[in-house]
């Protein structure tokens, strides 16, 4: 069975069991890689940036090392081989357990409860949730919707397009260590630094197409491609700026401005500086636009795919004539 298919009939499988089963309670292969990064961890740890560059290639590279083994294993056999793409879709796509836990804080917001709310925060995002109120809880809730469409949706979409099954485990590991120990606490500033910039490197097609296909759907398009070009390049982060400034703009609220983590107070800029604060009920809006832009990066995968085969074949014949 031609590439192409594979992927269009095993990601659009995989995806459907996300819509319809969500992530597995138990056994979770992402939480399977997790731990035995965390035991690579150990193992490795060293206060210098080499040492954290090996644990990336150690990780990642086995990650993707295996799942290209697997991946040939099943070739001979397509319906084996979408199988295969199926089921490492499902298990790197995250789009449902991330609107079940928006719309779960959302429910305890609209009926009161903000200390269910402030609770439930940390499922989704590592803000401090003692910090916020309501409308604060609420914007959180939206920006982290915003940036998990992209590192949990909108990326493994692109790179499971670009590279199969390769693609999807390799971007899912990418991501996963950077949460683990790509951020800037005193134990990790240098062991995490070559995680943090892999996925840099590996988030930026999928941050940019989420923007584009959030542009698109969203409620507001002139307002997004406004906030994406005035805000995003203010934002810490290469990724989650285009990504949060332009659902901001689709939306017509403003995202950013003063938050904290694990202690620590941050003031970023605000996104889309036109529009209204953050409300209850934008978390829904937001819900429903990072499932729209899923499922439309589904359809640019796979026409991608297609594409290029179609090119391929279109320069092989057009060399042959030449001959």
């Amino acid at each position: 069975m031609r590439a192409d298919r594979v992927f269009a009939y095993g990601a659009t499988t995989g995806l459907l069991g996300d819509l319809i089963l969500g992530d597995p309670r138990r056994g979770h292969p992402v939480a399977v890689f997790g731990r035995a990064a965390g035991a690579v961890e150990r193992m490795l740890w060293r206060d210098h940036r080499g040492w954290g560059a090996l644990h990336t290639a150690v990780c990642a590279g086995g990650a993707v090392a295996l799942s290209a083994a697997a991946t040939r294993l099943v070739r001979p056999s397509g319906a084996a081989s979408v199988a295969l793409t199926a089921a490492a879709t499902w298990a790197v796509v995250g789009g449902t357990s991330l609107a079940r836990e928006a719309r779960t804080i959302g429910r305890s917001l609209e009926t009161g409860d903000i200390e269910g709310a402030r609770e439930r925060l940390p499922h989704l995002c590592g803000r401090d949730p003692q910090a916020l109120d309501a409308d604060g809880i609420a914007r959180a809730v939206v920006e982290s919707v915003a940036e998990n469409t992209s590192d949990a949706v909108v990326g493994a979409l692109v790179w499971g397009a670009v590279g199969g099954v390769p693609g999807l485990v390799g971007f899912r590991a990418v991501n996963t260590l950077d949460a683990m120990v790509g951020h800037k606490s005193a134990r990790y500033r240098r062991y995490g630094w070559a995680s943090a910039r892999l996925d840099d490197v590996a988030g930026w097609p999928g941050a940019r197409l989420t923007a584009v296909l959030a542009a698109l759907t969203g409620g507001d398009p002139r307002g997004a491609v406004r906030a994406w070009r005035d805000d995003a390049g203010k934002h810490p982060s290469p990724n989650a700026g285009p990504v949060e400034a332009s659902f901001a703009g689709a939306l017509g609220v403003r995202l950013g401005g003063t938050l904290s983590y694990g202690g620590r107070v941050e003031h970023r800029p605000v996104l889309n500086q036109k529009g209204r604060s953050v409300e209850v009920h934008d978390i829904e809006r937001a819900v429903r636009l990072s499932r729209r832009v899923g499922l439309l990066a589904l359809g640019v995968g796979v026409a991608g795919r297609v594409g290029v085969r179609v090119a391929g074949r279109v320069l092989v014949n057009a060399k042959g004539r030449a001959s």
